[in-house]
């Protein structure tokens, strides 16, 4: 089974929950995960969010400004295995 989905990093906790509260605010679907292996570099969670999403996840980003961001990456897993991570 494929499964794609997009995630935001940061390098700072706290930033992630506090960016993860605005996206439930604003009404999409999110999740903490753990950041996979390939964006490592930051705190160690991620904030999960569908695909379809990521134009309402980039326009919340754009109002709140949170900092520490790494970057917004999209997830391909097959068979519950890491696939591949792309930069959006």
């Amino acid at each position: 089974m494929r499964e794609v989905f997009g995630i935001a990093s940061f390098r700072s906790r706290q930033q992630v929950l506090k960016f993860e509260g605005a996206l439930r605010r604003a009404g999409i679907r999110t999740a903490i995960i753990t950041t996979p292996r390939d964006v490592s570099m930051g705190c160690g969670l991620s904030i999960r969010f569908e695909p379809e999403d990521y134009d309402r996840v980039l326009e919340v980003y754009r109002l709140l400004r949170p900092s520490n961001l790494i970057g917004f990456y999209r997830i391909t897993r097959e068979g519950g295995r890491h696939v591949s991570t792309q930069a959006m």
